[in-house]
């Protein structure tokens, strides 16, 4: 397997308008999961150039929060222009950043970003930005000044979702994505210094979280953050955040189920639970992790699944039949397979998979897409985030024994119910504590409000409802 793609090589970040060299000469190398060779590099910059990117977007939010709706979505609408023509150099790039195969890569990696600022002009129409009551005039105004902190797993289309609906309100933004995948965010970058966006409506920053990360936050001249990572992660901004009773929007784990009812069509059904479970090599939040089956039918959704996972293709990201690339980096393997030896031991019953090589594969981070079954709702396996290609499948002999073991997690992001009768998953689906649910394979919604409740976070994306959380109301009486 040779996945060749040419490093790219960046010694300069993107402060005021302008490629500047940073204070440091700190570099990072990024790493190619398929092939365990250098992707790229990209310089760690230090607290001064945060303080320079933060001053370069305190500067320019006074006229860029003025421009005219009109200015803003004209802004909007050359980004996606300048991302439609180099769609396809990012979608080979970010399977070299990031392991993602190039098939997946274009569709949602890319095609997501691309749907984010086909919709967001029309979209900041809808917001009720002027209302009046009796005296008062309520203006829905922009926040200011915003941190954007991205992850490695969707390191394109989370970057495309925070920064044009923020900028979109008239705020301007530093942003910081994961140092595991940021190259596709320098060619991001690019894409905006061209559509000739103001100096300092966008700012790009590189370099580790604790440093980089964490001096955002506590920026006293940031006035919100939008946060897209893990859990742990999340506890620790909120933390740092307390002090300045900065608002925080979070979009942290998952660790969603996906609920059969005992009249669903398991042969229909199994390719999408698969696809949803392992979807981006199960490194997505959003993953189908659980498979809730009623006990009546669980001998046939093992075999089902099965099937299903053995004509699932791993290996080489560039190739377009690839279903499942590598995982990003060795700790995030050696972390999935320490899960599969605790579902082991624990006593779960290994339907396919496991922890052994995957066959044809001598380089990179890949772990055999793994399926278990006879798995407790308390285990481990069934409780915590694995973020790799691992599905549980747990059986239950009543509906209500089926709430409850979709409640039974300390996430609630996402889930999923299917049956015969849609009036009949909506039903279930409306007692299980999560932020969106799907019925019956629908596809996800980049128009609809996303984000979670309990330990998934606060705050919500996409839609109308994403301006929400870069804007505040102010009310003027007369």
């Amino acid at each position: 397997m040779s996945v060749t793609t040419a490093p790219s090589t960046y010694d300069r970040v993107y402060l005021g308008g302008a490629w500047v060299e940073p204070s440091t000469t700190e570099h990072f190398e990024v790493e190619n999961p398929a092939t365990e060779e250098v992707a790229g590099r990209i310089p760690w910059v230090g607290a001064a150039d945060v303080d320079k990117a933060v001053a370069a977007a305190r500067a320019a939010f006074p006229a860029w929060s003025t421009t005219s709706l009109e200015q803003r979505q004209e802004a909007i609408r050359r980004i996606a222009a300048g991302l439609e023509a180099r769609a396809d150099e990012l979608t080979v790039l970010l399977a070299a950043e990031m392991g993602c195969p190039v098939t997946f890569g274009r569709t949602y990696q890319v095609g997501l970003g691309l749907i984010t600022l086909a919709t967001v002009p029309a979209l900041v129409e809808e917001v009720r930005w002027h209302t009046r009551t009796e005296n008062t005039d309520v203006l829905r105004v922009p926040v200011g000044v915003v941190g954007v902190i991205t992850p490695w797993n969707y390191p394109l289309h989370q970057l495309i979702g925070k920064v044009a609906y923020a900028i979109a309100a008239g705020n301007t933004v530093v942003v910081k994505p994961s140092e595991l995948a940021p190259l596709s965010a320098f060619v991001l970058a690019e894409i905006i210094h061209a559509a000739g966006l103001p100096a300092g409506v966008f700012n790009l920053v590189t370099g580790p979280g604790p440093i980089v990360g964490e001096h955002i936050v506590t920026h006293p001249e940031v006035d919100m953050v939008t946060f897209t990572g893990s859990t742990r992660t999340g506890r620790r901004l909120a933390e740092l955040a307390a002090p300045q009773v900065k608002p925080l929007a979070l979009e942290l784990g998952g660790k969603s189920a996906n609920v059969w009812l005992d009249d669903v069509d398991i042969a229909k059904t199994a390719p999408d639970a698969v696809f949803k479970a392992f979807v981006n090599s199960g490194q997505t939040c959003i993953a189908l992790t659980r498979l809730l089956v009623p006990r009546s039918r669980l001998a046939e959704a093992e075999q089902a699944i099965a099937a299903v996972v053995s004509q699932y293709t791993t290996g080489d990201p560039l190739s377009p039949a690839t279903q499942l690339g590598p995982l990003i980096n060795k700790a995030a393997r050696e972390k999935v397979l320490s899960y599969i030896d605790i579902g082991l031991e624990e006593g779960a019953r290994l339907l396919t998979g496991g922890p052994g090589k995957v066959d044809g594969v001598e380089r990179g981070y890949y772990v055999q897409p793994t399926v278990f079954t006879d798995v407790s709702p308390t285990a481990t396996i069934a409780q915590e985030e694995i973020f790799g290609p691992v599905l549980a499948i747990i059986a239950y002999d009543t509906e209500d024994e089926a709430v409850a073991i979709a409640n039974n997690s300390p996430y609630g992001l996402y889930g999923a119910v299917s049956s015969a009768d849609p009036r009949r998953a909506g039903a279930i689906a409306a007692r299980i504590h999560t932020g969106s649910i799907e019925i019956n394979g629908a596809a996800f919604n980049p128009l609809a409000p996303f984000g979670g409740v309990k330990q998934s976070g606060h705050g919500r994306e996409y839609g109308v409802w994403g301006f929400d959380e870069f804007t505040t109301v102010k009310a003027i009486s007369y």
